[in-house]
């Protein structure tokens, strides 16, 4: 399915088009209506699938299409991230979708100085790439407010919680407002990820993808 079938406006279709993008991959054309439709989505999906722009062309066009509903500096979308590698891969792809729309990214994470961070918090983003770490060291430094959240989205979910970062997710979601859409995709769903998934979802539009490349 081509992504002008997804109803997404011209500056998203124009940025897929100057990066090469034509058609759609099966979580994209699964995630981005139910997005737009603003519920809630649980998919299980893995790196290779195209889950990224699954959930980034979405938030990007509820946000463009709600300018001015909040004040100007407040972060409006949160994307949790396991790793350092993965929060730069998703900030890249905001970016890239976001390049004729005027929203502003920017990713936090640990192993590096965090002037260049609490800078571009400061001059106001409109989404906010983390890793929970990070995350929270700011929250509680107070350059990080969450209170105007109004996207959250859980990437890689699994991995997060192989890497023992439940409390800090928790301590997060106790900062956010309960009124929100939230997006959780993890590759597995063990008991502990489900037990996430139904203690934060809300009536979630369900989906599951395999990579291309992946065997059944």
């Amino acid at each position: 399915m081509s992504f002008e079938h997804l109803n997404l406006i011209e500056p998203l279709l124009k940025a897929l088009k100057s990066s090469g993008y034509t058609n759609a991959t099966p979580v994209q054309e699964q995630a981005i209506p139910a997005i737009l439709q603003r519920r809630d989505l649980l998919g299980c999906a893995q790196t290779g699938t195209g889950k990224t722009a699954a959930f980034a062309l979405p938030i990007i066009q509820l946000l463009y299409q709600e300018r001015g509903t909040t004040r100007n500096k407040a972060i409006r979308a949160l994307v949790l991230a396991p790793t350092r590698e993965l929060a730069i891969q998703v900030a890249d792809s905001f970016g890239k979708y976001g390049n004729h729309t005027g929203i502003r990214h920017t990713a936090i994470y640990g192993g590096v100085s965090q002037h260049q961070q609490t800078q571009a918090l400061r001059r106001g983003v409109d989404v906010l790439i983390a890793t929970p770490g990070r995350m929270l060291d700011l929250v509680v430094q107070g350059h990080v407010n969450l209170q105007h959240i109004e996207f959250l989205v859980l990437d890689e979910a699994d991995r997060m919680l192989d890497m023992g970062f439940i409390n800090d997710i928790r301590k997060i979601l106790s900062r956010i407002p309960a009124q929100r859409q939230t997006i959780f995709f993890s590759a597995t769903m063990p008991a502990e990820v489900q037990h996430l998934v139904d203690s934060i979802l809300k009536n979630p539009v369900r989906i599951e993808v395999t990579p291309v490349s992946s065997t059944a």
